[in-house]
């Protein structure tokens, strides 16, 4: 649901202000940085510390490999060989279970008990109706002068497919299975802030310290920046307004944090116009339309998974719900862009926040 170029904007303060010193000469670690795209239909860029660049390179080359393994995992266009992945799973809909490996099983799980536990909104068995949506932005990219919503009518039927309780998983045997032949699983609310995490924390166990994770819309921090300097790390959220623009002025606001992940849902980057009005990719399952209720939500808590989740969910919520399910959740603040450009936060975010006094300069 959020995303195949997935969401939304958290910038890392534009690069001179997230990593600031490039040069340390007092300590024995060097800020390097590296970038590569073709997962998740994302740019993935790494900034961190480390005493040389032949181990930077080694830590970039063995987060590369493992995005590259999980995106596969949890494609649903593609097919490859010896993988079953998203594709393998719809393509067998009530058909047969599937075998799959521990990481999409587990994924597949998270999502059920977090749709439970949250607010039925962020549903990965909505593909059917995210099908829909993506066929006629397709049209309207090509062929923007004509331009057009799908039928409700449509809608309303690819929406009698979209069961969750009918994605059969069998932990034991590792299988996944679609009960509903026309039923389609759309990870895409979700497996980028998952994966993310899967590798920030196998990278960290691996000996990769002090980095930062940028994977589009989410971030994903590891210790702090060592650069003698600072002791959290600065990350810029993105203005709506200034979405193509990349200096000090695009951004919305400064954070500060450690160890932990920033997650941004919008309806500034994945849209097309119909007329005058913007129709992006975040699309509520009650309604079967794009969620009307802010600009964007920015959540922050340590798990970058739980972020990606729930900041689909808080996004297609009015307000006091949605505040009621962030507070519900343990270790969770958001900030809230409302569609005139009001901004709301939690008062947990507010300490760690540049307009409240928040700096880099401590960990407190």
């Amino acid at each position: 649901m959020k995303r195949i170029i997935s969401i939304l904007l958290i910038i890392i303060l534009t690069i001179s202000i997230m990593t600031a010193c490039t040069n340390v000469s007092d300590t024995e670690y060097t800020k390097y940085s590296g970038t590569f795209f073709g997962t998740f239909d994302t740019v993935v860029k790494v900034v961190g510390y480390t005493k040389t660049e032949e181990e930077f390179e080694n830590y970039m080359s063995q987060i590369e490999d493992r995005m590259f393994e999980l995106h596969n995992l949890f494609d649903k266009y593609n097919d490859y060989v010896g993988i079953n992945n998203i594709k393998t799973i719809n393509d067998n809909a009530g058909l047969k279970p599937v075998k799959v490996d521990k990481e999409l099983l587990d994924l597949v799980v998270f999502s059920k008990e977090h749709y439970e536990k949250t607010s039925n909104k962020t549903n990965i068995a909505l593909g059917s109706v995210l099908k829909i949506w993506s066929e006629y932005r397709s049209m309207a990219e090509a062929d923007p002068e004509n331009a057009k919503l799908p039928p409700m009518d449509d809608l309303v039927e690819a929406n009698q497919h979209t069961d969750i309780s009918k994605v059969i998983v069998d932990e034991e045997n590792s299988t996944i299975y679609l009960e509903d032949k026309q039923m389609i699983l759309d990870v895409g609310g979700v497996a980028k802030g998952y994966a993310t995490e899967i590798v920030a924390k196998e990278i960290e166990a691996a000996g990769f310290n002090s980095a930062i994770i940028s994977a589009g819309g989410n971030i994903r921090t590891i210790g702090k920046p060592l650069d003698n300097i600072r002791e959290r790390w600065g990350v810029g959220l993105q203005n709506p307004d200034s979405f193509l623009v990349s200096n000090a002025n695009s951004l919305l606001e400064t954070i500060y944090i450690n160890d932990a992940s920033v997650v941004t849902s919008g309806d500034y980057q994945r849209f097309y116009m119909v007329g005058d009005k913007t129709i992006h990719h975040i699309i509520d399952p009650e309604t079967l339309m794009p969620g009307d209720y802010y600009r964007a939500v920015t959540i922050v808590t340590p798990d970058s998974g739980i972020a990606d989740f729930l900041s689909t969910s808080a996004f297609l919520l009015p307000f006091e719900e949605s505040k009621a399910l962030v507070e519900s959740q343990e270790n969770v603040e958001a900030l809230w862009i409302q569609k005139d450009g009001t901004i709301k936060t939690t008062e947990g975010l507010k300490k760690i926040m540049n307009s409240y006094g928040a700096t880099g300069a401590s960990a407190e």
